[in-house]
């Protein structure tokens, strides 16, 4: 259960980073700081559900 929760984790993470990394670069290209600074805060969303889908899955790992 926990590896799929890992798993899950570390997907919805990629997706938002690169999701905030879209909003930024686009922010930047329309000069809306705003629109990158909600970027910014997607890709950091993103980065700390990595890691804690990294986590789940070193805890799992130290379980078995």
């Amino acid at each position: 259960m926990a590896d799929q929760e890992s798993w899950s984790n570390k997907i919805k993470g990629a997706v938002n980073k690169v999701k905030g990394e879209a909003k930024d670069q686009i922010g930047n290209a329309k000069e809306d700081p705003e629109l990158q600074e909600e970027g910014r805060k997607d890709k950091s969303k993103g980065n700390t559900q990595q890691d804690i889908g990294e986590i789940k899955s070193e805890k799992e790992n130290k379980e078995k």
